[in-house]
């Protein structure tokens, strides 16, 4: 999925970084407490006895749940190739984001907006009729939004459409199997605020990848969140959007203060901080807080500028960044 923030590619510095830090983790509880996709904490799995995953997003939810609460295998390939095999009808998505519905919005092609309406009422008539558990649940659930996303009529992110059909929005919705990795242990997947969360959670490692922008989630990936939990309520404004969660770290003169209770009431002892130079707090102002609370040192890595931002139309002189990666022995 194309995601702002994603650390795909900076994957091996930060796995590189954790393991330098702490040696062997098997036998680890980590938690990550702004999972987005959870691709960080899904580079983890097999190497911690347990993972805590949280974001207040439910598309992120139903993703992690997949992906990370998911860890004994079961035969999916005929539930996939009988929703790939139902004809498209008329729903929520086909009426409200495709121009066949009479809104103005493209965000899919008519076909693939009636194609995501019939697999996603399917996909709740069996759960409903108890066809499949809940783990079977979540897996379809995640294999459409995935799916629905590489055939979306958008730049990158869902806060506007375009005006025409771009190629991969014209390809029809085909749904792919969204494969997760199994494992020995059960792993437990949250959609909660983390400075409320992390009050009640323990462990070793706590990863932390914060929005470090103005952006809110909710409203970037608004779309997703309407497939996933499909209900019944009335899209705003041109865009469409739905009410959405609004976080304090992407408000300036509000992280700061949300960013030091999270650090002081965590219970781990090792914090890993992934934040860029671009964030609303600066590399100083995260120094002086998370010191406070044990022995601090700072990795960083160049990575180039997620595209998004040229898209949007984002007037940076730089076409690189600068990941920070804060760690945090805590004391």
């Amino acid at each position: 999925m194309n995601y702002i923030g994603s650390k795909y590619r900076l994957l091996p510095f930060i796995q590189e970084t954790i393991f330098q830090t702490i040696g062997n983790t098997h036998g680890m509880i980590y938690a990550e407490l702004f999972a987005g996709t959870g691709i960080v904490s899904r580079a983890f799995k097999q190497h911690v006895k347990l993972i805590i995953i949280n974001d207040l997003e439910f598309y992120s939810f139903v993703i992690n749940r997949n992906y990370i609460g998911n860890h004994i295998c079961f035969e999916y390939h005929d539930l996939i190739d009988n929703l790939n095999n139902l004809p498209g009808i008329e729903g929520k998505i086909y009426n409200d984001y495709c121009l066949g519905g009479g809104t103005g919005r493209q965000y899919f092609s008519d076909e693939n907006g009636k194609r995501i309406d019939v697999i996603r009422q399917m996909i709740e008539s069996w759960k409903s009729n108890q066809t499949i558990n809940d783990d079977q649940y979540y897996f379809l659930l995640a294999s459409l939004l995935e799916s629905a996303d590489k055939i979306a009529n958008v730049a990158s992110v869902y806060g506007a459409y375009l005006k025409h059909l771009k190629k991969s929005a014209q390809k029809p919705l085909v749904l792919r199997a969204a494969e997760f990795e199994p494992t020995v242990h059960m792993h437990h997947v949250y959609q909660q605020d983390a400075n409320e969360l992390v009050q009640n959670i323990s462990g070793d490692i706590l990863y932390l990848d914060p929005p470090y922008n103005a952006r809110q989630y909710g409203a970037n990936y608004h779309l997703l969140n309407t497939i996933a939990i499909y209900d019944d309520f009335i899209p705003k404004g041109k865009t469409g959007l739905r009410a959405y969660n609004r976080s304090e770290y992407c408000k300036r003169g509000k992280v700061e203060t949300a960013f030091e209770d999270l650090i002081r009431h965590a219970k781990f002892s090792y914090i890993f901080l992934s934040y860029n130079n671009e964030g609303l707090m600066s590399v100083e102002q995260v120094k002086a807080i998370m010191s406070k609370y044990g022995q601090y040192s700072l990795k960083t890595k160049k990575y180039q500028r997620f595209k998004a931002d040229k898209d949007s139309n984002r007037n940076y002189k730089a076409d690189s960044t600068e990941e920070h990666l804060h760690v945090l022995l805590k004391g």
